[in-house]
């Protein structure tokens, strides 16, 4: 056989190759969905989410709030189960925003996933940085959440390693300039949807949104950039509940608030649907007791916080 045989049958085995890595749209998280022209333009335009960041922020009224975590304290139930449960229904409510860009494709994501970020030792500076990703469950009450959220936490406190922590492991191992391409070919792989569903389901950037508490480090909510490793097209950071001037009617009276603030990715959908996710979630922050309910005298949760009985649904008030 002839040299140029030999390229010429190469050349066409990889565009053979290259067309059948195009035509791919099925992954493991989500289901490929077609999209208006437009949108689709937006992928080629704005192919990062840090080119297509949009941030909001909004001061929840945050004095039921802290009047039902007086309530809850016991029952173990802090604000991080408040943010992860409001955050949840959110999602539920508004299933647009959970849905994701990945090889200039939009996709529709199996299953809600938030994950939350901690650290392992309160209050530590040399403490490291853990997160928790957590597929959420309709029918799931409010007790059931935190107890699984607990639970979480114990492991990623106790010292043990982690599957993140042998992870980590293996790529420290690897010399340094095969740690500089192995993310480049991660990143291959996912955009042609090659990355398999075991990574996928075990990485923490691989979610529905990304939750941050400030408050716990006395700190306020700044406004936090996209990972452009993963799929977490929504970011939201929470600071220290604070004493702000706030409008009662024709009166400016002291109040007390929890600063939020979003970050989205505008490519996923348009500005109404990121405006009834941010009302969704800051509905059930500023009436927590109607929305997620009290447990009963024995402690136990009966109401699920999704399907809600009370049937709210998309951009409801």
């Amino acid at each position: 056989m002839s040299p140029a045989i030999a390229i010429a049958g190469t050349v066409l085995v990889l565009l053979v190759v290259w067309i059948l890595l195009e035509l791919r749209t099925g992954r493991p998280d989500g289901t490929f969905r077609k999209v208006h022209p437009f949108r689709l333009m937006m992928f080629h335009i704005m192919p990062t989410r840090n080119e297509s960041v949009v941030y909001f922020d909004y001061a929840v009224r945050a004095e039921k709030l802290e009047a039902w975590l007086e309530k809850v304290h016991a029952h173990d139930v802090h604000i991080t189960h408040a943010t992860v449960a409001a955050v949840n229904i959110g999602l539920a409510e508004n299933p647009r925003m959970n849905q994701f860009v990945m090889g200039r494709r939009m996709y529709d994501r199996k299953g809600r996933w938030i994950t939350f970020s901690m650290k392992r030792k309160k209050l530590d500076k040399q403490a490291k940085l853990s997160a928790v990703k957590l597929q959420m469950k309709d029918g799931e009450t409010l007790g059931g959440l935190v107890e699984r959220i607990n639970s979480n936490i114990i492991v990623e406190r106790s010292g043990d390693k982690t599957a993140a922590d042998k992870e980590f492991d293996l790529f420290k191992l690897l010399p340094r300039p095969l740690l500089m391409r192995a993310p480049a070919l991660l990143r291959w792989l996912d955009h042609y949807n090659l990355l398999p569903g075991f990574f996928i389901e075990g990485d923490g950037m691989y979610t529905s949104v990304f939750i941050a508490n400030l408050g716990s480090l006395q700190m306020g909510a700044g406004y936090h950039h996209l990972y452009e490793w993963g799929t977490c097209p929504l970011f939201l950071m929470f600071g220290q509940t604070e004493t702000r001037p706030v409008v009662d009617g024709d009166r400016c009276v002291p109040g007390r608030v929890l600063p939020v603030r979003f970050s989205y990715d505008e490519r996923i959908d348009d500005g109404l649907t990121a405006r009834d996710g941010i009302r969704s979630v800051v509905r059930v922050l500023e009436d927590p007791e109607r929305w997620l309910g009290l447990p009963d005298a024995d402690g136990n949760w009966s109401r699920p916080m999704w399907p809600h009985p009370e049937g709210m649904g998309p951009g409801d008030a």
